[in-house]
């Protein structure tokens, strides 16, 4: 089974904007669980935790999570997310698949 890594926008202005954001990211994960592949969706993995660390802790333990990864899946609205801007530029360097989601959500 391949691993693949959900990148998207988390940090947004409110914590409304911040739990749609993980919706999203959470829906996306489970359609991909759904297709075959084990699913890491970081977004649920620090989702109350803003504010009990520095925001840097996040962004370079989910740099870490990714590496162990086969492949990363975009959520939609990724490219103005600077982490996930940040998490595709490794994806990129590690040569890891990117997955097609167009129609998994459909």
């Amino acid at each position: 089974m391949r691993v693949v890594f959900v990148c998207g926008p988390f940090r947004a202005e409110s914590a409304w904007d911040i739990e749609q954001n993980i919706r999203r990211a959470e829906e996306l994960a489970l359609e991909l669980w759904r297709t075959g592949y084990a699913v890491v969706c970081p977004h649920t993995n620090t989702r109350f935790f803003q504010g009990a660390a520095d925001d840097g802790v996040w962004l370079q333990g989910d740099i870490e999570i990714l590496k162990r990864c086969d492949a990363v899946a975009l959520v939609d609205g990724w490219e103005q997310s600077e982490g996930a801007r940040a998490e595709y530029q490794v994806a990129q360097e590690l040569g890891l698949d990117i997955v097609d989601v167009r129609g998994v959500l459909e």
